[in-house]
């Protein structure tokens, strides 16, 4: 089970003190799409340079224009880039096809996905690796539904997981035996960002 860590509504500078501070305990740096939008493609670089043999993830939520978005954040450093699930299959199999290309990764976001023929549609384009999210507006109502899971069930998908999760839902999500647990606020929000995330992966 990978800890990913989220990089999200963060300055520069403090995306990198925290990243440093809990680089021990992390296996895939998520540089946010809010800190995308913010400082572009030279965060990643920047990340990449600083953090040589560490996964980084660009949460890119590419919804069109798959080729260049993927290429974009692949050859700034990135080994795994973000496409929403609700994207044209189009736009899915381009992103795929330049991941192959440049051997990096593409984890599909299911974002308000809520049908299983989707998921069955994802498996054939090719998609391996996805991701249950439950989006920051939406945490509003509560924690992380252990129930989102059945969306997978039965499907030979990779699995992330991301909505608010902390060292309190750990526990009932690791039951279900996800590939990589998402922790964005939780560890950059707190005081000790290291020990939490130390606490997290252990």
């Amino acid at each position: 089970m990978k800890l990913q860590l989220a990089l999200d509504r963060l300055t520069r500078e403090e995306c990198l003190r925290i990243a440093k501070e809990t680089e021990e305990s992390i296996d895939i740096i998520e540089i946010g799409t809010g800190v995308i939008k913010e400082y572009g493609m030279a965060i990643i670089r920047e990340m990449r340079a600083l953090f040589p043999d560490i996964l980084i993830l660009a949460d890119m939520k590419t919804c069109d224009a798959g080729k260049h978005e993927a290429r974009q954040a692949f050859e700034a450093g990135a080994d795994i880039t973000t496409v929403m699930a609700f994207s044209s299959d189009l736009t899915i199999k381009d992103t795929l096809q330049v991941a192959e290309e440049m051997g990096a990764q593409i984890m599909i976001d299911l974002l308000e996905v809520h049908s299983r023929d989707r998921l069955a549609e994802l498996k054939e384009l090719g998609v391996q690796l996805v991701s249950l999210h439950v989006g920051k507006d939406k945490q509003t109502e509560g924690k992380f539904n252990t129930a989102l899971f059945s969306l997978v069930e039965g499907f030979d998908f990779e699995v992330a997981v991301a909505g608010g999760i902390n060292l309190e839902s750990l526990p009932e999500i690791t039951t279900h035996h996800p590939d990589i647990i998402i922790a964005g606020s939780s560890i950059t929000g707190a005081e000790n960002p290291a020990s939490v995330a130390a606490e997290m992966k252990k």
